[in-house]
C-alpha cells in the first residue's frame, strides 16, 4: 500500500492560522510558534503565515527580530505586501525607531489593501 503524503487543505490551513492568531492574542506564544512553524512548512507560499509570524514576534516583544524577519525573509517573497510593511512600521516604532517607521508606514497607508492602509494610518497618527 502506497503511503499517503500529508498535506493541509486551504480551509485547514486557514483554521490553523486563526488558531495561531488566537493563541498569540491569549499570550500562548509557544503554541502559536509551533502552529506557525507547521504552517510555514506546509504552506510556504502563504503571505498570511509570514504576517502572523511577524505579529507573533511583535507580540512577544522581539521588535528587532520582527524587523529583521520582515526585511530578510518576508518582503523578499512578497515585496509588494502593504500589510508586511505596516507591521514592519509597527515593529520599528516599538523598537524606538519612529523616524525609520514613517517611510514604510506612509507607503502602506497609500495601498489599495484597505486593512493595511488603515493600520498604517493609525500608526502614523
Amino acid at each position: 500500500m502506497a503511503e499517503e503524503t500529508f498535506d493541509l487543505r486551504p480551509d485547514e490551513a486557514r483554521l490553523l492560522l486563526n488558531v495561531a492568531l488566537m493563541a498569540t492574542g491569549k499570550n500562548f506564544f509557544k503554541s502559536a510558534m509551533k502552529i506557525l512553524a507547521a504552517l510555514e512548512a506546509f504552506r510556504p507560499e502563504e503571505e498570511s503565515v509570514a504576517t502572523a509570524k511577524a505579529v507573533l514576534m511583535i507580540s512577544i516583544g522581539e521588535f528587532e527580530m520582527a524587523v529583521d524577519y520582515i526585511d530578510r525573509e518576508a518582503l523578499l517573497k512578497w515585496p509588494e505586501s502593504a500589510m508586511l510593511r505596516a507591521f514592519r512600521g509597527m515593529a520599528l516604532i516599538r523598537a524606538g525607531r519612529r523616524n525609520e517607521a514613517r517611510e514604510c508606514l506612509t507607503e502602506a497607508a497609500q495601498s489599495s489593501d484597505e486593512a493595511a492602509a488603515n493600520l498604517a494610518k493609525g500608526l502614523l497618527e
